[in-house]
């Protein structure tokens, strides 16, 4: 294989290395903005799940009673009269609880897309690394101490770390997943308040390893 043609393959694999690299990093971007999202609403849910969970005023306390005649307001009086769990106030909670499960469920089938499509650029990406180690192979005396085999491997090394960060996201995502599929309205909330922690630690991703592979893009 000549020089000039070699050199051109070499061009070739980097840029397609390169570009799977940003794409994959692009869907990283969105991955992360789709967690924060979902925290919020996971958060909202759990407040909302609270808040059905006050107890009913108890007007046997004269301070309580006192406040209650000097602020008889409508919605005051509503809480009051239903026992809070029946209150308009809560209804629309319920209503609100229910409506950001169903915003939870969209969330997590725009996750699994984004999963799909870097995981096709991942297989892509292992087709082209497969590619270059047979031409490795058949150039490897040649190559071994050239700066287009040093190149060469930097864009293998980019594919593997891709892999790990593919692999950090997806185990985040299925954590998530795990979390959303046991919500319901009987959630004890020490349990909530797990959830919450959990998924704003994202305890499956490395900080130092995403930094890392945002590198590859500057």
């Amino acid at each position: 294989m000549g020089s000039e043609e070699e050199a051109k393959l070499e061009v070739e694999f980097n840029g397609k290395v390169c570009q799977i690299v940003k794409d994959i990093m692009t869907r990283v971007a969105m991955l992360e903005e789709l967690e924060t999202t979902g925290g919020r609403f996971l958060t909202g849910y759990q407040q909302g799940l609270e808040s059905l969970r006050r107890p009913p005023i108890d007007k046997s306390s004269k301070l309580i009673e006192s406040i209650i005649e000097a602020n008889q307001t409508r919605r005051l009086r509503s809480y009051i009269k239903a026992g809070c769990n029946n209150s308009p106030d809560t209804v629309q909670n319920m209503s609100n609880s229910k409506g950001i499960l169903n915003e939870l469920e969209h969330l997590l089938g725009g996750l699994t897309g984004v999963i799909e499509t870097a995981n096709q650029g991942l297989s892509h990406l292992e087709t082209e690394e497969s590619c270059d180690q047979f031409l490795e192979q058949e150039t490897v005396d040649q190559e071994e101490n050239t700066s287009s085999g040093l190149q060469r491997l930097e864009m293998i090394n980019h594919a593997a770390m891709m892999g790990f960060v593919y692999d950090m996201v997806k185990q985040d995502y299925m954590m998530q997943e795990r979390i959303i599929n046991s919500l319901n309205l009987k959630s004890p909330s020490a349990e909530l308040e797990s959830y919450c922690v959990m998924w704003s630690l994202r305890p499956f991703v490395s900080d130092e390893v995403m930094s890392h592979a945002w590198t590859l893009l500057s």
